[in-house]
């Protein structure tokens, strides 16, 4: 038999009672609370990325869209740039086929308005013809002899009337002829100023502007007593001590010496050097009085133009002659006139008037201006009233 009773000096056994972990407890309550939050915050993370994807397609779908118009918009521009363009070529085309039209209009209404008066003059009768077309030819000869400046063209057509009106033998055209004859002695006696030699004398005027001395830079002169002593004969060659130095003037005057005859020596060299003495003075004296020049200067404005002054007073001298040489072509006689009167205004101002190019300049000017004075080729009005009048009593 066990025994199964137990000493009774041994200790009692312990009995500990195991706590149980209670997973609901306190430990897996913020748990549950920290795995809720991450699973939501994953939801809303998921979902708000979802939202940011699905904004940021939508978005850019609008970048596209907008894009896309944009770019529509501006071809559209494009387009309507390119359409308001042609519109304007289009515009300036039919303004052009307008203007081309009227014209050809105008010019059919004045061929016609030609054609009538041509069928009415072939109506006339032989002597009104006559009439017609000498008025019509010395009219038109009239504006070619304005245009040309010459009367020949106006004295010929003049001519051929007076020839044709001989011919035609009829008492009522004597009334022409004597107005004829009249009208042509006038163009005869007139003086037309000639254009071309005018033209060419302005040409050679500007040429020589650039030639005459200005009025502070006149031209070296010699002095009267030099110029008696170029002129004059120089005997043995011993005058031409008189233009050189002292140094000069003694080898001349030994030359001069030597070569003289034996028997005359002593009274020849006494001689010789009394002309070189009086050569040599003279020609000191002239020197001398060369460096001090007294001028009387009426303008002083002349004398205080500088060198680049003087440049530009000879280019718009220049200017001014070429206007007037324009005005001449066209006919304009007065304002040629008017820039060769401030020509002439300007030379004696800032000019050498004592300079021999400065009065050749002068004289030019002046013919010029003379000649261009001339009256213009007149008009026959006797002859053209009385082609008139016997026009108007057919």
């Amino acid at each position: 038999m066990t025994d199964t009773s137990a000493p009774t000096n041994l200790p009692t056994p312990v009995q500990i009672e195991a706590i149980p972990l209670d997973p609901q407890g306190d430990t897996d309550a913020p748990a549950n609370w920290v795995r809720w939050a991450i699973l939501i915050l994953s939801v809303a993370t998921a979902g708000s990325g979802w939202m940011a994807w699905s904004t940021q397609k939508k978005v850019l779908s609008l970048e596209q869209e907008l894009v896309r118009r944009q770019q529509d918009s501006q071809s559209q521009a494009t387009e309507a740039r390119v359409l308001a363009r042609q519109a304007q070529e289009a515009s300036r085309e039919a303004t052009a086929r307008t203007t081309l039209l009227e014209t050809r209009i105008a010019e059919v209404a004045l061929q016609r308005s030609q054609v009538e008066d041509l069928i009415k003059t072939l109506s006339l009768s032989r002597d009104e013809n006559l009439v017609a077309d000498i008025e019509a030819g010395l009219r038109v000869a009239s504006q070619q002899a304005t245009l040309t400046g010459s009367a020949e063209p106006l004295i010929t057509a003049m001519q051929s009337a007076d020839d044709r009106l001989a011919r035609a033998r009829q008492p009522r055209l004597d009334n022409i002829r004597r107005a004829l004859a009249k009208d042509l002695d006038r163009v005869r006696a007139t003086r037309v100023a000639d254009t071309a030699s005018l033209t060419i004398r302005l040409d050679e005027a500007a040429r020589l502007v650039d030639e005459v001395p200005l009025l502070n830079q006149p031209e070296v002169v010699m002095a009267p007593a030099a110029k008696a002593e170029t002129a004059a004969p120089k005997p043995n060659g011993a005058a031409a001590t008189n233009t050189k130095s002292a140094g000069k003037g003694k080898t001349a005057a030994s030359q001069a010496a030597s070569a003289t005859p034996a028997a005359d020596n002593t009274p020849g060299w006494g001689s010789h050097m009394l002309d070189w003495t009086k050569g040599a003075a003279q020609t000191f004296w002239n020197e001398t009085r060369g460096l001090i020049r007294l001028t009387r200067i009426n303008r002083p404005e002349g004398m205080l133009i500088s060198p680049d002054q003087g440049f530009f007073l000879r280019e718009n001298i220049k200017l001014r002659l070429l206007n007037a040489r324009l005005a001449l072509l066209s006919r304009q006689n007065a304002v040629a006139l008017a820039d060769l009167q401030n020509i002439q205004a300007t030379v004696p101002r800032y000019f050498d008037l004592q300079s021999r190019k400065t009065q050749l300049l002068q004289s030019m000017l002046n013919d010029v201006a003379a000649q261009s004075q001339q009256t213009t080729v007149p008009r026959p009005d006797d002859t053209l009233a009385a082609l008139a009048a016997v026009s108007g009593g057919r």
